[in-house]
Formats: structure tokens, C-alpha cells, sequence
């Protein structure tokens, strides 16, 4: 055992020495290896990172809650539209029944949003912001991080005071700071409107939902005032699932209450959708699966381009040493010593390859990072994936050169020039 670690210890110390007096010959063949493992690693982490943003993005709309809206989530060029364009909008009115008859439903809530809308404070504006209306209960059920102020409380939403919790885009833009916009009153659509609340920055969405940064967000009878909801907008009713209660059952009975609150025979079918951030959220598992795959086969032709150069490489080094093979084995040396050494330096080739196309990762996440919202992360699974790609490549490309360096004959090997 002490004996083969050995062997293997020198093997390894000779094809380090080789790849240092042949700088030139190593970095062309490390620029293969690198490239390859760079697009590979690359790929996951790119889609790694775009799946595990879009789920906190899912999670962050409550993997708790069903909305109760006229369109149904799943799109599709075979999308039946037809279908549902005649079915009735949601109404404020249906909150109240659902929290009376619905046992398993913990918190329900009424909102609407409405696009294109004005904000003025004195001479400064900023349009396309999105007006948000909500009813009570839906910042318990949506978890809205206020920086500086406050929410609005029940009598403010039982009576629609023209009060205002503003997204981070907009107070960044009208005012300095989020406590400098609070207590001041704005102008929406023309009609004023005093802040009482500053939303913290969460960045753009992945998903298609709500832009909370872009929203000027009041209570639901201030909003109707505003604009009408059953014409220039799409509500929805979020409800959130009790303690102890599953989606599955809430789903159910929500299901059941509704079609009695519409009068639906046992035939007919539902005139809404129950839409619910687990059906997307377990779509993504498939699609990523696919682009992880063609990802994988883009970085496939890289490696084979990179694992050729290394073999093509191997083999000029063994015919540049084929005399001192044969003073080798004329003097002892196995077969296995003789492989060994080159599968190791093609090996170490391929490993050190493999650590500058992490590197590169690593640097271009860095960056990234510091640019944009979207988060990058090389993760460790990802690390031991390239370096094991590595290794297998360096196995692959050197073995053929290595088996037959060790199976020179040592007269041969020894009288070649």
C-alpha cells in the first residue's frame, strides 16, 4: 500500500514538472478543457439560479392561498379563451360569504389592479405607475414589508380613506428617503392622496405578478373611487388556507361554496378559476429539466472538442518521451507505473482546466451580482459536478495515450529517436 502511494505520489510530481516546462503546450490544452467546463457549469448555474429566483418568487405570492379569478393561470397556443371571456369578475361582496362558509379558509381578501395611472407631488410626476386596491386582511396574507410607516388600519379600509402605502420606485422617485414621503399628500389620477407607508425595495419580478416597487397601493373603497373595477380592471379574491388546513381541502371547499354562491347545477361547469402557485411551481421541475438538458448538450460538443485536444496533446507527450519509457521499464518499471503517470497528467491537465472554467463562473456570478437584482450563486453541487466532469474527461482523453505508452516495448522505446 505505502509502496503504490508512492508510485502514484512521484507520478503525480512528475506531471506537474511536465506541465510547467511545457507552458505554451499546457495552457492550448487547458483553454479546451476550460471552455468546456466554463459552458457546462455556466448553464446550470444560470438555470439553477433563474429556477430557485422564480420559486422565491412563487413562494413569496403564499404556496398557502387559492385566487379566485375569472382566468385560469395555464396559457398555451391552445389556450380557450372563448371559454371563459363570459364568465363574471369576482366581486367585493363574495369575501364576506367565503369567510362565513368556508371553514378552512384562514384569511380572505378582495383586490384589483389598474395600470397607466399619474403620481404628483408639487411639480414632480411619474407615470405608468399601477394602482392597487385591497381589502382588508390582504398584507397578512401577502406579507408586505413596510420600511418606514405604517399599514392601513381597519376603520381606514371599512371607510376608503384616501390613504396611500407606496412601492419603493415611486417614493425613490418623488421623494428622498421613504421617511421623507411619509405624511406627505400626493396626487393619484388627479385626486390627493396622504401616504401613510413606504414599501421596502424587492427588486423586478421573474414571474408575471404584482410589481409592488411600482405600486401606489390604497385601501379597496378609496380605489373604486378611483377607477371602475368591473370594467378597466381584473380582481381577484385571495384566500389563505387555515392552520392545520391543506390546500387540497380549502381548494375543495372553496370549490363547492363558490358554485352554490353562483347558483351552478350539478352539470354545469365552474364560472372561475381556482388558480394556486403550486401547480405553476411544479411545472418548473419539468421545464428546467429540458433546458438543463439542452444546456448540457451544447456543453457536451465543448467538452468533446476539449477532451480531443487534451488526448491529441497526450499523445505528442508520450512520443516526446518515448526513450526515457524505455530506460524505464528496461530498469523495472511496470505497466501500471507507466499508465498511471500519464493518466494523472492528463488528469491534473484536466482538473486544473476545470478550476479556472469554475473561476470564471465564479467571477461572472460576482458580477452579475453587483449589477443586477437577480441572484447568481455557484452552489457546491455544481463545484463537485465540474470537477467531476473534469476528472472523467482527463480519464477518458489520457487513457488511450497512457495504455499505450505503457505497453512500449523497452528496446524499441529505448533505440527510437
Amino acid at each position: 500500500m505505502i509502496a503504490t502511494i508512492k508510485i502514484l505520489w512521484n507520478s503525480l510530481k512528475m506531471a506537474i514538472l511536465e506541465l510547467r516546462v511545457n507552458k505554451l503546450r499546457t495552457f492550448l490544452s487547458l483553454l479546451g478543457i476550460t471552455i468546456g467546463i466554463f459552458c457546462i457549469i455556466a448553464v446550470l448555474t444560470a438555470t439553477n439560479s433563474l429556477e430557485k429566483n422564480i420559486r422565491t418568487e412563487l413562494e413569496s405570492l403564499g404556496n398557502d392561498v387559492i385566487y379566485i379569478q375569472k382566468w385560469p393561470w395555464e396559457g398555451g397556443p391552445d389556450y380557450p379563451w372563448w371559454k371563459y371571456i363570459n364568465r363574471p369578475l369576482p366581486k367585493f361582496q363574495e369575501v364576506a360569504y367565503i369567510q362565513e362558509k368556508v371553514h378552512s379558509a384562514g384569511l380572505a381578501s378582495f383586490a384589483f389592479s389598474s395600470g397607466g395611472k399619474r403620481v404628483e407631488y408639487e411639480d414632480n410626476y411619474m407615470e405608468g405607475t399601477e394602482l392597487f386596491a385591497v381589502s382588508q386582511d390582504y398584507e397578512k396574507i401577502q406579507q408586505l414589508k413596510i420600511v418606514s410607516g405604517r399599514y392601513f388600519t381597519g376603520k381606514e379600509n371599512e371607510v376608503g380613506t384616501n390613504v396611500v402605502v407606496l412601492g419603493a420606485n415611486i417614493w425613490e422617485g418623488l421623494f428622498s428617503s421613504p421617511e421623507a414621503a411619509v405624511g406627505k399628500t400626493i396626487k393619484i389620477s388627479g385626486r390627493p392622496c396622504r401616504i401613510i407607508g413606504a414599501l421596502k425595495k424587492k427588486g423586478s419580478s421573474i414571474v408575471d405578478g404584482i410589481n409592488y416597487d411600482n405600486c401606489a397601493i390604497v385601501p379597496y373603497r378609496y380605489g373604486r373611487t378611483l377607477v371602475d373595477e368591473r370594467r378597466f380592471a381584473d380582481p381577484f379574491i385571495i384566500v389563505k388556507a387555515a392552520e392545520g388546513t391543506t390546500l387540497l381541502q380549502l381548494k375543495d371547499e372553496l370549490r363547492g361554496s363558490v358554485r352554490s354562491l353562483h347558483r351552478l347545477r350539478p352539470r354545469e361547469e365552474d364560472d372561475f378559476s381556482l388558480n394556486e402557485i403550486t401547480s405553476a411551481s411544479g411545472e418548473l421541475t419539468s421545464v428546467f429539466g429540458m433546458v438543463n438538458l439542452g444546456g448540457a448538450f451544447i456543453a457536451f460538443f465543448a467538452l468533446v472538442v476539449g477532451g480531443f485536444g487534451i488526448a491529441n496533446i497526450m499523445f505528442v507527450t508520450v512520443k516526446e518521451r518515448t526513450n526515457i519509457i524505455g530506460l524505464k521499464k528496461a530498469i523495472g518499471a511496470r505497466k501500471k507505473v507507466i499508465l498511471m503517470e500519464f493518466l494523472l497528467e492528463s488528469i491534473v491537465l484536466c482538473l486544473l482546466g476545470g478550476l479556472l472554467g469554475l473561476l470564471l463562473v465564479y467571477l461572472i456570478t460576482v458580477i452579475m451580482n453587483s449589477l443586477t437584482t437577480f441572484v447568481f450563486a455557484l452552489t457546491l453541487k455544481n463545484i463537485i459536478v465540474g470537477l467531476s466532469i473534469s476528472t472523467t474527461v482527463g480519464i477518458i482523453a489520457g487513457f488511450i495515450p497512457a495504455f499505450f505508452a505503457s505497453r512500449l516495448d523497452p528496446v524499441v522505446a529505448i533505440r527510437s529517436t
